[in-house]
């Protein structure tokens, strides 16, 4: 539920480190096609100024975070904008009466997020405003996850649950202190040693976590969604074969010699929390059981800045052999096709505006090109890993 904006920009030019990004994976799978991260082409493109700048474009999906931002301002419920926020102030305070907002943290189409506080302590509220039935079911999941959160504490630090209503989709949690580790989706620039070293640690604890049978589900069905991507065009008949090929070796997703994982779902360095007391992971609505490495993945396709991160991620999703591999390309293939088709939709929809043509637009125009451009390398550099590791088989 917490989180900075999302941003999307292209990565800048590597470091000096740039040649450091080969791994040698293990036990049969040849080196050269495996995630070399050095080599992921998008890392070699200067940034336009726009991007250095960290301008956001046209946002993919982001989450609340109270963190970092100070309060400031009045709450303007004036007007037709007005209403719609009183009504949601209102669904807030239906569940939690002390509730006091201050600030509108952020606003879409789809939910308000409200920083206050619940008594004397800081608290953040998300009311849904858009309630189709995705979006809902999105945020009841969330509330599902911090109710159980309550009878079954995870090893790392979430925000504590305050006031939830799954009817109204409305849910208050505690604000947690601490910044963001990185505030875009994509960071631009290769986030501290320091910052990388604390979330990870904080999703391998995460990862290694076995709360009780039947708290939480399977958010990806993945035979489906490999089928869904090759309906769409996205995955080529190749590609769906070897995938299967990977899941069959994997025991069909659940069995054999590959159990699944508790992972968090959507591990960004923006729903990474760091304070002085330690790292808090937020935004759950996608926790649940997947194969293992889907976390690490997900942290490996945002960081097209950052090969050294990317070399340590990949060797933390091979650490355990074969298998672990395997489960790892599966993921990655899912995520980055995942991601190009956010981004390739929302360069779409901006091209298709309406409004006056400004230098702005052209600049988030090309950065969303340069990004399209690094995540197909990525992908296709996945795709090379995917075979080798169907050859060894």
């Amino acid at each position: 539920m917490y989180s900075a904006s999302s941003s999307v920009s292209a990565p800048p030019r590597p470091s000096a480190h740039r040649g450091t990004g080969l791994i040698a994976p293990p036990r049969g799978l040849p080196a050269e096609p495996f995630l070399d991260a050095g080599r992921a082409a998008g890392a070699s493109r200067p940034l336009p100024p726009a991007a250095a700048a960290g301008r956001p474009v046209p946002r993919p999906r982001a989450t609340p975070s109270g963190a970092g931002h100070p309060l400031s301002g009045r709450l303007d419920v004036t007007g037709p904008q007005g209403a719609q926020l009183r009504t949601a102030i209102a669904a807030v305070q239906r569940i939690c009466p002390e509730f006091s907002p201050a600030q509108v943290l952020r606003r879409s189409g789809r939910s308000v997020l409200l920083v206050g506080a619940a008594g004397r302590a800081p608290a953040v509220a998300k009311c849904l405003l858009d309630h189709s039935p995705v979006w809902a079911e999105n945020l009841r999941h969330e509330i599902a996850a911090y109710r159980a959160f309550v009878r079954h504490r995870p090893p790392t630090r979430v925000p504590r649950l305050v006031a939830a209503d799954p009817e109204s989709c409305t849910l208050v949690l505690e604000r947690l202190p601490g910044r963001v580790a990185a505030v875009p989706r994509h960071p631009v620039a290769a986030p501290p040693r320091a910052d990388i070293k604390a979330a990870l640690g904080a999703l391998c604890r995460i990862n290694r976590w076995q709360p009780p049978p039947g708290v939480f589900g399977r958010p990806l069905r993945y035979a489906e969604q490999i089928s869904r991507f090759h309906q769409l065009g996205l995955f080529t008949d190749r590609d769906r074969d070897d995938l299967r090929k990977l899941l069959r070796g994997l025991g069909g997703e659940i069995v054999g010699h590959c159990e699944l994982q508790f992972c968090h779902g959507d591990a960004l360095l923006s729903n990474v929390l760091l304070s002085p007391t330690g790292p808090a992971l937020v935004d759950w609505e996608t926790a649940g059981w997947y194969l293992p490495g889907y976390d690490l993945a997900v942290l490996w396709s945002v960081l097209g800045a950052d090969p050294l991160a990317r070399r340590q991620i990949s060797q933390l999703a091979q650490k355990d052999g074969p298998a672990a591999r395997d489960a790892f390309l599966v993921n990655l293939m899912i995520v980055l096709t995942r991601e190009i088709r956010r981004y390739e939709t929302a360069l779409q929809r901006s091209l298709q505006g309406t409004g006056p043509v400004t230098t702005a637009a052209i600049e988030a125009g090309e950065e969303q090109r340069l990004l399209l451009r690094r995540l197909h390398d990525d992908c296709g550099m996945a795709r090379r890993a995917v075979r080798a590791a169907v050859g060894t088989r």
